[in-house]
């Protein structure tokens, strides 16, 4: 016997949900409806998909195989269902998405009006992360990335770039004095990153010749929280365009070194799990920020 849609369905679920009771909730039905769908998938199949125990779920190999093909095989039914409708209709439906706080915060909120009066159909759920997440593990549709991208699970599409420039807030460099080249950082307050190393490469270089990899005086493991001590004064940041455009225009931020700076840029992407048919409603999104994104804070 073949497993049915809604069988892969309530396996899928109870999968992502990590256990029967929350998968039954999600999915409308009671908990003995998934405990017996459950039961007739592995019958049919004739392998145990899962080990259940009183605290935990646990995949077993062949459950994890079976897992891959499910989404697979309902994300394209998915598809065809909205390649059908889409003819007469605008996308609708749930789209969750997974971006930095800094980037969700700064870039995307101030976007969301113009998205849901566009795409009234589409509900959006906004998930942040500091760290790159799971999408499947964490049911992401779509992710924002910044930076280089080393998950070859992930289908990525370019939306733009961000140069890094140097900043501190005229009230700090009124106090410490601007710096007026690259030695003279030694006597200054440097805001940087705390888990991130590499962020702490600055788009400068030493008297070496060597790009510039500085000790922060002040550490934080976001970039909003950066931004946020190189606003109240606190010392000099390297941060993206994206995030400190704003203030600078207001004059809250000023520009450091601009003429020792060299570009460098980070790259932001919106990626999806490679073997995932694209939906509607993650293309829709994917295209409003190509059009909005490059007009505000990005590079094409």
């Amino acid at each position: 016997m073949k497993s049915t849609l809604e069988e892969q369905q309530a396996f899928i679920a109870v999968v992502d949900c990590g256990s029967i009771t929350a998968a039954a909730e999600r999915l409308g039905i009671t908990v003995s409806g998934v405990s017996r769908a459950l039961n007739r998938l592995e019958r049919k199949l004739e392998t145990t998909l899962m080990r259940r125990t009183t605290r935990r779920l646990e995949l077993t190999q062949e459950g994890e195989t079976f897992l891959d093909h499910c989404r697979r095989i309902l994300n394209a039914v998915e598809a065809a269902e909205e390649s059908v409708v889409g003819h007469h209709d605008q996308p609708q439906g749930r789209l969750r998405v997974n971006a930095a706080p800094s980037f969700m915060q700064l870039v995307l909120v101030p976007l969301i009006g113009e998205f849901r009066r566009r795409y009234p159909g589409i509900t959006l759920e906004l998930d942040t992360h500091d760290r790159f997440i799971d999408l499947l593990e964490q049911r992401v549709d779509l992710a924002i990335r910044i930076g280089d991208l080393e998950d070859s699970s992930l289908h990525a599409r370019t939306l733009g770039h961000s140069p890094l420039r140097l900043v501190a807030s005229p009230a700090y460099l009124e106090r410490r004095g601007a710096p007026a080249k690259v030695a003279a950082l030694a006597d200054h307050d440097l805001l940087g990153f705390s888990q991130l190393d590499h962020l702490n490469r600055w788009p400068l270089r030493d008297a070496q010749g060597e790009p510039l990899l500085i000790t922060p005086t002040l550490s934080a493991s976001s970039g909003s929280t950066l931004l946020g001590l190189a606003l109240a004064g606190e010392g000099i940041a390297c941060l993206a365009d994206y995030m400190t455009l704003p203030p600078r225009q207001r004059g809250e931020l000023v520009e450091v070194l601009a003429t020792a700076t060299e570009l460098q840029t980070q790259r932001v992407s919106a990626v999806y799990y490679q073997q995932t048919a694209l939906t509607r409603r993650a293309r829709a999104f994917m295209d409003f920020l190509a059009e909005r994104l490059p007009t505000r804070y990005l590079d094409a």
